[in-house]
């Protein structure tokens, strides 16, 4: 793999980085306003509120798992394990990297993972 190809590849990760970053701010303020603006007036209320945060919740967690994958790989860019499968070894390809600049896994590892777990 080349130079070019990890520069462009950690800026994409930069600016996936920025998008899930923005994300989580707006996520964290609208549950702030939702908070702040829930004036409670019956338990069909209080219901509706507390399934309004845990879906917040649960956005929130898919970013944050999300920015734990970008910045781990950034971390690979910098210690040379970039592109390389986590299970197997082998270079992961191009075509996957661009769709999906922090994947671990190769085609192959990843199809079988998702086997494995019922996908």
């Amino acid at each position: 793999m080349n130079d070019e190809f990890k520069a462009k590849m950690k800026q994409r990760l930069f600016d996936l980085k920025a998008e899930v970053l923005t994300s989580l701010i707006a996520e964290n303020n609208d549950f702030r306003a939702a908070v702040e603006d829930s004036g409670v007036n019956d338990l069909a209320d209080m219901a509706s509120n507390d399934i309004d945060a845990m879906t917040l919740e649960a956005l929130g967690a898919k970013d944050k798992l999300r920015l734990q994958r970008i910045e781990s790989a950034l971390a690979r860019i910098e210690n040379g394990k970039f592109g390389i499968c986590a299970s197997c070894g082998s270079r992961i390809q191009k075509e996957r990297l661009n769709a999906i600049p922090y994947s671990v896994l190769c085609v192959s590892c990843q199809s079988t993972s998702e086997r494995h777990r019922g996908y």
